[in-house]
């Protein structure tokens, strides 16, 4: 496992750009809300950690994380974001609806990236079992919302850089 006895939400401050002028829009899937309110609050801390100003951080609710890619879509189409974070949770059951959800979350972010209208940063958990899940939104392996919202803040940089 490449996050065993690894927390890799730790990051240096000084290197991430201050994000005091960035827009950010967060959708969040209401699925399994007690593993994606976790993925918020980490990503919500990190972007006011690094300077974001919390009236320049809009959240948008959605019913599960198949809707995350119509809500980032739709955000997108406002113009009034630098970057959209989508964080969702799909957890494995018995049926093969897992396989359907993972892979169509995965392919309409892509595809949403590959627009390039700006950048829509993937933070949906697939994980085998629940605590999976809870291990990466906040437990041992750190909170993959804080790596989401860093990635957000290098992405919006980088887009004003080659801009």
């Amino acid at each position: 496992m490449a996050t065993a006895n690894k927390n890799l939400s730790n990051y240096d401050k000084n290197t991430i750009p201050n994000a005091k002028d960035f827009r950010f829009g967060i959708v969040v899937s209401e699925w399994n809300d007690h593993i994606t309110n976790g993925l918020y609050h980490g990503a919500e801390t990190a972007l006011l950690d690094c300077g974001a100003l919390p009236k320049n951080i809009i959240r948008r609710n959605v019913p599960g994380s198949f809707e995350l890619i119509y809500a980032a879509k739709q955000m997108m189409k406002s113009c009034d974001f630098d970057v959209i974070i989508t964080i969702g949770s799909v957890i494995k059951g018995e049926t093969m609806h897992f396989d359907f959800v993972c892979q169509g979350v995965t392919s309409g972010i892509a595809s949403l990236n590959a627009e390039g209208v700006i950048p829509v940063i993937f933070c949906v958990l697939t994980d085998n079992n629940e605590q999976q899940s809870i291990d990466r939104s906040g437990g041992i392996h750190g909170n993959k919302g804080t790596e989401a919202a860093i990635a957000a803040i290098k992405m919006v940089a980088l887009d004003r850089i080659t801009s």
